[in-house]
């Protein structure tokens, strides 16, 4: 436990993905906005502008550049999405593991419980040479198997006694199969089992009274205790033991058959095997049982048994037989599985069953999918030797625990990589972490399920843990991002759904964000270098930031997936980022170029009314900012003064501020999809038609609500003004749905390496 506790407290988890690609976000923008501010803050004091002129310059280009409401929009995003999954029975710790999950790669998954139902039941029985079939019924109508052999009472007693499951108190009246236990799953199914054919297993544990155990523990692979024996007239102790069949095997030296121990011979070790290989066939987990009767001579009445210094015999014990459990898969499983493979997320099992159970189970649920074969299964079919063949042909591969610890990096690196259905068998929840850390070596993005103390390593070291709310223990919750209420496989698919989702519609988020820069960027670039009246303030770009643009940018949070998204492949994290160029070329140099011009046409058309035609303009702005002139005139030979001048100016900075939103209006429509248009998609998203008719109430309260031309010197608009930059919306709607359909006819041609984001 202490070897684990610091292993796992040893680990740094490192940053999330999308802590990575918002940090690459920020430091793209920062640099942006820190190059431009800084190029007019120089360029002005070349032009010959005061210092303090410059400066403010410096700020107004740094506000129009940050998108100021994208921390607040992040944030929401990733709680409305953890708020989804937690209906959907994932709880999310820490909400950047909600979009991990989405850029999830390969999911080293647990079995039981997990893949499986963890509802075991004994199926079947092997002693005396043979396999016995269990009454799996509910209602025990089924067939039943001979309980008349002395070997059949010894093996029941060893499942009886070594055994540490108990019925909970006050189920007397239940039947058998339907009363709760507390306990492991599989010492519920041997407790239950017994219980139905042997009558009360609390009479048996009272009359062989437990004094010594040493319980099971994921090396020694096995359970054994002492126990104080009444039926027998030559010994006063039995010892009993059970775990993997193998295990158990290499401690016997006699076998009982038909009540009479005989020596453990070739011959019996071959139906052994030949039982065990048909057993786990099936998807069953199979346990091995043996006794041994202690001499009194050596263990007399009173002997101080040691389970810590072993002081009483573990091998030449007497072998049973075997007893193997059905946990059934569960149902929604071999769809999930296929539901990753269609994604491009490699599914790989660790359990620690036996390699043919396990690989029984993974062919059941479609790990290892039809038609694809094993190293073993090639060399069988060819009649081969298993070294003959080059493991590269299989497409398949179960892995021993055993072998996996005699591999090097590489040895499992190359499994990794060449083989793409892989299952690790017989694994120590030790090895778990070295298989994490190979897949990542290989740079994958890996999530983990577990649910025990040992898997508290594994689960910290992925890029996302993901424990059982069930059967987990609360070390491993502790450890992990998030935790599966219902400890099913088939979330965890949901979740990388959810995860995905979340990527794309904070994609379409910064999407629309961006795109109002330039607009606001613009007016600064043509107020400096052109020498024209200031289009657009410095307070109502932070209207725009902080008001108009933030309830629709965090509405793309609500939106639906879109038909792609669980059949594309896993993104690549070196080059398919949140921000890359095509969504910096399309917001900037493409719909933001459309969405400028609207501006600026909406500004011309405003100064054009109130007298300045747009040829008069370019180098206005020295005489338009004296204070002293009181008299400038305009293309018509009006005289204007400081004030009414300042009123125009500020009337433009309406008039640009509601083209800026009008134009978004198009922009919130077209950024809803990234390839489907948006009549495939639909209006579903109540908050986005929300946010589209708030985005323009808002605008209308800043330019009419009274009281607002001396507060934020906002003035109304003529109704006209509103429809100037509708054509542009158009414009930008249209380019923007012929763009996708040219992209959904011609998938990986010139328009989707050059626009799709």
């Amino acid at each position: 436990m202490g070897r684990i506790a610091s292993l796992a407290s040893s680990l740094e988890g490192g940053q999330t993905p999308i802590a990575r690609e918002i940090e690459h976000f920020i430091h793209i923008i920062s640099a942006v906005s820190i190059f431009l501010g800084v190029t007019f803050f120089v360029l002005s004091l070349i032009l010959g502008y005061a210092w303090i002129e410059a400066v403010v310059f410096l700020i107004g280009i740094i506000v129009a550049n940050v998108p100021e409401g994208l921390p607040a929009t992040v944030t929401v995003c990733l709680t409305l999405t953890a708020k989804r999954m937690a209906k959907k029975n994932c709880l999310v710790k820490n909400l950047e593991a909600v979009e991990t999950l989405g850029s999830t790669t390969t999911i080293c998954s647990d079995k039981t419980g997990t893949l499986t139902q963890n509802r075991m039941t004994v199926a079947h029985m092997w002693f005396d040479s043979q396999i016995h079939e269990a009454d799996t019924t509910e209602n025990q109508s089924g067939t039943s198997f001979d309980r008349s052999s002395p070997t059949w009472a010894a093996l029941a007693r060893v499942a009886g006694l070594c055994n540490r499951a108990v019925f909970r108190a006050e189920q007397s009246h239940l039947p058998v199969l339907n009363r709760e236990t507390a306990g492991d799953a599989s010492e519920s199914a041997l407790l239950k089992c017994i219980e139905l054919c042997c009558g009360s297993v609390i009479e048996m544990r009272e009359k062989y009274r437990k004094i010594c155990e040493i319980p099971f523990n994921s090396t020694n692979k096995y359970q054994l205790s002492v126990h104080k024996d009444p039926s027998s007239s030559g010994t006063k102790h039995l010892l009993v033991m059970k775990g993997a069949p193998e295990r158990i095997l290499d401690r016997c030296s006699t076998i009982l058959i038909n009540g009479k121990e005989q020596p453990m011979d070739d011959e019996n070790k071959d139906s052994f095997q030949s039982a065990y290989v048909e057993l786990g066939g099936l998807g069953e987990r199979v346990l091995g049982f043996c006794q041994f009767n202690l001499p009194d001579d050596q263990f007399p009445e009173g002997f101080a048994f040691d389970p810590e210094d072993v002081n009483f015999p573990t091998e030449n014990l007497c072998f049973l037989g075997l007893m193997s459990m059905i946990d059934p898969p569960r149902a929604a499983v071999p769809d999930a599985v296929a539901k990753c493979r269609s994604a491009g997320i490699k599914v790989i099992m660790v359990t620690g069953d036996h390699p043919i159970t396990a690989k029984a189970i993974a062919k059941g649920v479609g790990i290892i999918s039809e038609g694809n074969e094993t190293v073993e299964d090639i060399a069988a079919r060819m009649n081969i030797p298993v070294g003959e063949v080059n493991p590269r042909e299989a497409k398949a591969c179960v892995v021993h625990g055993g072998e996996l610890k005699n591999m090097n990096d590489s040895d499992l690196d190359e499994i990794l990589r060449y083989h793409t259905e892989i299952v690790f068998a017989r694994t120590s929840p030790q090895q778990k972490l070295i298989i994490v850390e190979g897949c990542q070596r290989q740079g994958a993005i890996v999530a983990v399920t577990g649910d025990g103390v040992n898997d508290s390593p594994a689960l910290k070291k992925a890029d996302i843990g993901v424990a059982m709310g069930i059967s987990g223990s609360d070390v491993s919750k502790q450890a992990a991002d998030m935790i599966l209420l219902d400890d099913n496989f088939a979330s965890i698919v949901t979740g990388v759904e959810e995860g995905r989702l979340i990527f794309d519609n904070l994609k379409k988020s910064i999407a629309y964000t961006l795109t109002s820069k330039i607009p606001e960027m613009s007016p600064f670039l043509m107020f400096v270098v052109v020498g024209i009246p200031l289009p657009l303030g410095t307070v109502t770009i932070l209207f725009i930031d902080l008001g108009t643009d933030l309830i629709p940018a965090i509405s793309y949070a609500y939106e639906n997936a879109e038909n792609d998204i669980m059949k594309r492949q896993p993104r690549n994290a070196q080059k398919d980022r949140l921000v890359n160029e095509r969504l910096i070329s399309m917001a900037y140099g493409q719909i933001g170029m459309i969405q400028a011009v609207a501006g600026f046409f909406t500004y011309i058309t405003v100064m054009a009314e109130n007298g300045f035609r747009p040829s008069y303009l370019p180098g206005l702005r020295v005489g338009w900012e004296d204070r002293s002139i009181g008299d400038l005139e305009d293309s018509y030979g009006q005289q204007w003064t400081y004030e009414g001048r300042k009123i125009i100016e500020s009337t433009c900075h309406t008039a640009f501020f509601i083209s800026i939103v009008v134009v978004q209006w198009a922009d919130l429509l077209i950024v809803k999809t990234r390839r489907n248009s948006i009549l495939q998609q639909g209006m579903k998203n109540k908050v986005l038609i929300f946010a589209f008719f708030e985005e323009g109430a808002l605008a209308a309260f800043l330019s009419y609500c009274p009281g607002m031309d001396i507060a934020v010197r906002m003035y109304p608009l003529r109704p006209l003004w509103w429809f100037t930059a509708l054509p542009y919306a158009l414009i930008i709607f249209f380019y923007d749905e012929i763009r996708k359909y040219i992209l959904r006819r011609n998938p990986g041609g010139f328009v989707e390496k050059e626009t799709y984001y």
